[in-house]
């Protein structure tokens, strides 16, 4: 497992939030992929990333088996967390119709780490 900051550890050992339109990936589209700052499986793919307006990045599907879903300690929300690790990734939400898939996976940029497609790497 990755040694993390005081910030990630924030978020994603004590299930916290960055503040909204503070995070690193917000606005970021490159293509690549997206993997869990602690122990580093892929969780999204920037195919699936859209911008949802909402201050922080957002994905309408998660790489199959990466994600688990929980019930959120508030009892409203359904929080994400990396199947492998359990790191805090943020919330997921059902029904907004952002999407044809009809779901936003709204995710702390501290709490993944980007890797840009093999092309890119190779320029």
């Amino acid at each position: 497992m990755k040694e993390l900051t005081k910030e990630e550890k924030r978020v994603i050992e004590e299930k916290g939030t960055e503040v909204p339109y503070s995070g690193e990936y917000e606005n970021w589209f490159a293509p690549g992929v997206y993997k869990c700052k602690r122990c580093g499986v892929v969780l999204y793919r920037s195919k699936d990333k859209f911008d949802a307006k909402c201050g922080w990045p957002a994905f309408d599907e998660e790489v199959p088996g990466a994600v688990k879903r929980l019930p959120d300690e508030d009892g409203l929300r359904t929080e994400v967390q990396c199947a492998k690790c359990g790191a805090h990734l943020g919330h997921v939400f059902d029904g907004e119709g952002m999407t044809e898939k009809n779901v936003r996976h709204c995710v702390n940029s501290v709490s993944l780490e980007f890797e840009p497609d093999e092309a890119i790497r190779k320029e």
